[in-house]
């Protein structure tokens, strides 16, 4: 195959002056949200494989509200009276979900993108149902972990499948579809839980009065023979239903391409073409998709050669450690791994975890009923999350990542500096400072979008871009990882921080991560933007030895490929 578009091929500068025709290939057809609608085969790939996003915000949205359930709590007492076990057993899903990030990198460059959505979506299949069909606690607890294990496995290998699918002008955008998932998950998860609750009536057993302080104590609120109101089915549908879209993912994703580029690093040099071909809908001949095939193969052959000579006598497992060892091996390679790891702990620590636990306290001090509060604070708190990702959709591949990332942080920390003052000075009585509840409420929902459209996506998106193709999937692991341990310290650090006692903690230091969000985005992260996948180097950089440039050199004109178009391959 490498020969037959090598003869099709010619030097970028011929005897007589004439340019190739690949040295004219350029990005071609429109940017970002646009671009995305043209090819619709390929926006209907890159859908359906979101459905792994899907099922990690869903995952992540209905155990709160299940949590509350009193059919639940009367069936699980253990669970719903000990605030530590309630939660560890929220806490099992997400370090679970931080293993299975970490696990993923060797897995998936093994088995590959496709497959490895498959095999998670199979495992989320058996922890839902564990969860759906459970008789114990130790149930809840085992289905928990294994989904946390297949959803962190899913939020590492899904951007990447998404990344290497698409092409440079529409990549952003593309990869962005990955936070409107997850946002609809959490959004649909609401709505479930909301209306499940109402099966049976809202109440265990509504003859029986509340004998206790707390809203529902299944001590002394249970009749003997168990609830005679609401059903164990306001509890058990909602865990079930995440069953469905994980089984349309692993059954959908048979018929799904494989990722080119590892296809590539698999030596499939015939399915590489084919699959180019398919994903954007052009004959094999045409130049871009024969730039793009050989681009492809050239880092994949230069990868190869560079890794055999660093470490000739690796074997499996060393290989595997070899690639980690590579990201710290040098400060470009460093440097992705710090941008990465930089993006998604500030993206989980600028806030969003203390308004969460701001706004049912607003609300219900401001003498709104329980449901109303609910429905207000999660919600409606979603929805918001939800459409301001479409902006980031529309945004990022015609702006550019780091306008998004400068105008997002310095928006978060104006909001953040605004709420954090009116609940410093007001937040004792909200009911006597009604106008000022109603600002610190605006400001609240106003963060949200503007969170929402920019560093919440751009963790998917610039996490999913920097690595070169042999070390993607590992840099991924440790990022996703990183996100995930993020979310896991933010949650359980923010309740002591918004203390009385802490001084204002609660609502400074992500004021402090916002500013910090800010001048890394503007002195340390790059941009991205239009760049293929195989031209990251210069952006960090990283430049090769004269003996690496010579590589190159060979190995672009082995494949006819100009000088030009080979510069940034590693």
């Amino acid at each position: 195959m490498l020969q037959l578009l090598h003869s099709n091929s010619i030097e970028s500068k011929q005897e007589d002056g004439t340019v190739s025709d690949l040295t004219l290939v350029g990005s071609q057809g429109r940017v970002g949200f646009r671009g995305l609608c043209e090819n619709k085969f390929l926006l209907g790939v890159s859908l359906f494989s979101t459905l792994g996003g899907f099922l990690c915000g869903y995952a992540l949205g209905v155990l709160p509200g299940v949590l509350a359930i009193e059919s639940f709590g009367a069936k699980f007492p253990e669970i719903y009276t000990n605030a530590m076990l309630k939660g560890w057993f929220v806490s099992t899903f997400i370090l679970a979900a931080w293993f299975g990030a970490n696990v993923s990198g060797p897995v998936c460059d093994k088995i590959g993108r496709k497959v490895s959505i498959i095999y998670d979506a199979v495992i989320f299949i058996l922890g839902s149902s564990l969860q759906a069909c459970a008789t114990s606690p130790a149930h809840l607890f085992a289905g928990r972990a294994v989904a946390g294990l297949a959803v962190g496995s899913l939020t590492h290998v899904v951007p990447i499948y998404l990344a290497e699918i698409s092409c440079a002008r529409i990549r952003g955008s593309l990869v962005s579809l990955q936070q409107l998932a997850i946002t609809f998950g959490i959004v649909v998860s609401y709505g479930i839980v909301y209306g499940t609750s109402q099966i049976g009536g809202t109440r265990c057993a509504p003859g029986i009065p509340h004998t206790a302080t707390l809203p529902f104590n299944p001590d002394t609120d249970v009749p003997p023979g168990g609830c005679t109101g609401q059903t164990q089915a306001s509890w058990r549908v909602p865990l079930a239903f995440q069953i469905l879209p994980a089984l349309c993912l692993a059954i959908g994703m048979l018929f799904m391409p494989y990722s080119p580029r590892w296809l590539a690093e698999r030596g499939r040099e015939v399915e590489v073409l084919d699959t180019l071909r398919r994903l954007r809908r052009k004959p094999a001949q045409d130049c871009s998709v024969r730039t793009e095939f050989l681009e492809i193969m050239a880092e994949v052959r230069f990868a190869r050669e560079v890794m055999k000579a660093a470490y000739p006598d690796a074997g499996p497992v060393m290989r595997i450690i070899n690639k980690y060892l590579v990201l710290m091996s040098s400060w470009p390679k460093s440097k992705r791994l710090v941008v990465g790891s930089l993006i998604v702990t500030f993206q989980q620590n600028m806030g969003a975890t203390t308004l969460i636990y701001i706004l049912p306290t607003i609300f219900s001090q401001l003498g709104l009923n329980p449901n109303t509060t609910s429905l207000l604070a999660t919600g409606a708190y979603g929805i918001v999350n939800m459409l301001a990702t479409l902006l980031a959709i529309v945004l990022v591949d015609r702006v550019g990542r780091r306008p998004v990332l400068i105008s997002g942080a310095a928006g978060c920390s104006i909001c953040l500096a605004i709420i954090g003052s009116i609940v410093t000075i007001y937040g004792k009585d909200w009911p006597a400072h009604v106008v000022a509840a109603h600002i610190a409420i605006v400001f609240v929902y106003l963060y949200d979008a503007i969170l929402s459209y920019s560093w919440t996506p751009m963790g998917w998106v610039i996490t999913s871009e920097i690595f070169p193709l042999h070390l993607r999937s590992s840099g991924m692991s440790i990022t996703a990882s990183g996100m995930w341990s993020s979310y896991f310290t933010a949650g359980l650090f923010t309740p002591a921080m918004l203390n009385p006692h802490a001084g204002g903690m609660g609502y400074w230091l992500p004021v402090t991560f916002s500013l910090a969000a800010l001048l890394s985005a503007i002195s340390f992260i790059p941009e991205t933007k239009g760049r293929t996948l195989e031209e990251m180097d210069p952006v960090f950089h990283d430049n090769a030895t004269d003996s690496q440039q010579e590589l190159k050199r060979s190995i672009s004109r082995e494949l006819g490929l100009p000088d030009r178009a080979f510069l940034n391959v590693l």
